[in-house]
């Protein structure tokens, strides 16, 4: 997720993640974000069935990409990985604040109440639309280190989360907006194809 609008994440009952890397941004990530257009974004990511070192390996440079591409959020899909994986930091400026790993990560319950907010991507760059999503969620994942895990979020965390979580099944943000023809606009504007969203 594009780091581009104000929000606060209110009410993460999770303690973060234990692995950590700089924040600094590289001069050449060890992984490239693919953008819309590309078929790997389509295609729906499988459950990690075994959390080892190559996974938490794969975070750190998850982390490493998105910290460079100045994002706030990852799933693994975007860089061409089809397991479900997600790296979330709200934080950019502190470096003391650790990331969030999701694994396998479920939307078990969501609120009635919708939200319309504005929504960037890092495969969509420059591209900010009004998105509506359930305003807050109750989601289940694993850590970094496989333990089983719950939480609610709501604010940015919780459109974060669902943002990429959409990721994982195929869907970007773009595929949410309901006004199409200032999509399409935005979607010229910056070299992408409005035959490239597919509309839900």
């Amino acid at each position: 997720m594009a780091r581009s609008f104000a929000g606060l994440a209110r009410n993460a009952e999770n303690k973060k993640a234990s692995i950590a890397v700089s924040k600094e941004p590289l001069a050449t990530p060890p992984l490239t974000i693919h953008t819309l257009g590309n078929r790997v974004l389509r295609k729906p990511a499988r459950r990690i069935s075994k959390v080892d070192e190559s996974i938490r390996e794969l975070i750190k440079d998850m982390l490493r990409s998105m910290y460079s591409a100045k994002g706030i959020g990852l799933a693994a899909p975007q860089v061409g990985i089809d397991k479900q994986l997600l790296v979330i930091d709200l934080d950019l400026e502190d470096p003391t604040n650790p990331p969030l790993i999701l694994i396998n990560p479920e939307i078990i319950s969501s609120s009635g109440t919708l939200e319309t907010y504005e929504e960037g991507c890092l495969s969509i760059p420059e591209v900010y639309m009004d998105v509506i999503r359930p305003a807050s969620i109750k989601v289940s994942f694993r850590d970094e280190m496989g333990r089983p895990k719950k939480m609610n979020a709501d604010g940015l965390m919780g459109r974060c989360i669902q943002h990429e979580i959409d990721h994982l099944n195929g869907v970007l943000f773009v595929d949410r907006v309901s006004n199409h023809e200032e999509l399409d606009l935005e979607l010229k504007e910056h070299g992408f194809k409005s035959e490239d969203v597919r509309s839900i």
